[in-house]
């Protein structure tokens, strides 16, 4: 992660059945660098790295949460330490 960049984990609630389709999407997005099917109280848990905050809201709108058979997802925005 370069120092200019917000790198977010998203944390997705897929429809059953819906997966490995979600999940196949996710991996040819822009800002996605790492895309995982998981087992527990999430799905799929994405890595995604923009260039400044403003881009995260607008990413996670119109890219993956308009993607059919997400249930929900949660977003963890991290900070530099």
């Amino acid at each position: 992660m370069s120092e200019s960049s917000i790198k977010t984990y998203v944390l997705i609630v897929t429809n059953p059945g819906m997966t490995r389709e979600i999940l196949d999407a996710l991996v040819e997005m822009e800002l996605v660098v790492e895309a995982h099917e998981v087992m527990g109280p999430y799905d799929i848990v994405v890595e995604i790295e923009a260039s400044n905050y403003a881009e995260i809201p607008d990413f996670l709108a119109t890219q993956i949460r308009t993607l059919n058979g997400i249930h929900s997802t949660t977003s963890l925005v991290a900070t530099l330490a």
